[in-house]
């Protein structure tokens, strides 16, 4: 436990320090503020254009700022040779791991409320902007998917050796989250037979956390006739009263896999070393 504070205050201190965390705060803060100049028709409740057009506007940013300052700090170990001299240390796999993690996700999550903060105070100052609901919402939509993408950067710097590698790989992996899944799904759904599809819905929804969380909050928002009947079943789960907690164990549950799976990876590679 020691262990684990000591890197997540370290890394607290490289994050703030990096020009990189600045620059995705400002620029978070900027598109979040022009969205609440564009709606100037008083307190948007529910799922709306608005709401709808600031949930792309998370899902374009959030996951390619956690998965390249994610990357890059574990990349930065490698390069830099930090990890051989924490090496040294009697420092676990795990508490390295979990501490980076840790760390990181509150210099994420400084961003995230920097700019719905900024958001919120000047939109009730001007008496417009989101209702309270609809902002908790949104603000938990952004910090699960900061968190969810957070984990995917860590297995991604451990698997690259380099930063150029990192980048490459993250903005794969954004690419295919973000704006492949919706005509890579429809392609293939399409190839199969009609009972099937709602099981493969089911499946591939859990692959990706991006889609997992927009449904969520889509359904939360009140949206849920917007997905269509083949999310039926998601819509009565997520409506019900234990909905927010069985995402919250399935987001802890997927988020543990990932971090573990990139622990195993480090660990390995540290014992061949």
């Amino acid at each position: 436990m020691i262990q684990t504070l000591y890197i997540s205050i370290r890394e607290l201190k490289l994050g703030f320090r990096n020009p990189w965390a600045y620059s995705f705060m400002g620029l978070f803060a900027l598109f979040m503020l022009c969205l609440l100049l564009i709606n100037a028709q008083g307190y948007v409740q529910g799922y709306s254009g608005i709401t709808g057009t600031t949930l792309n506007l998370v899902l374009y940013l959030l996951p390619l700022m956690s998965l390249l300052l994610g990357s890059f700090s574990l990349t930065a170990e490698k390069e830099d040779g930090s990890w051989e001299l924490l090496s040294t240390y009697p420092i676990s796999t795990w508490s390295f791991m979990l501490g980076k993690y840790l760390g990181l996700a509150v210099v994420l999550l400084v961003i995230v409320f920097v700019g719905f903060g900024a958001a919120g105070l000047l939109g009730l100052a001007a008496g417009s902007g989101f209702g309270l609901q609809t902002y908790v919402q949104l603000l938990s939509f952004s910090a699960s998917i900061a968190l969810f993408f957070l984990a995917i950067a860590l297995l991604i710097g451990t698997l690259a050796k380099n930063r150029w590698q990192a980048l490459t790989i993250g903005v794969a992996i954004w690419f295919f989250a973000i704006i492949g899944w919706p005509p890579l799904l429809i392609s293939v759904l399409g190839f199969m037979p009609y009972p099937v599809i709602k099981p493969a819905v089911t499946v591939l929804t859990f692959v990706n956390p991006a889609e997992l969380s927009r449904l969520f909050t889509v359904v939360k928002l009140g949206g849920g006739a917007i997905l269509g009947p083949e999310y039926y079943e998601w819509i009565k789960w997520i409506k019900q009263p234990a909905g927010s907690i069985g995402f919250a164990f399935t987001a802890v549950l997927w988020i543990g896999c990932v971090i573990t799976s990139a622990q195993f990876i480090w660990e390995r590679r540290r014992s061949r070393a």
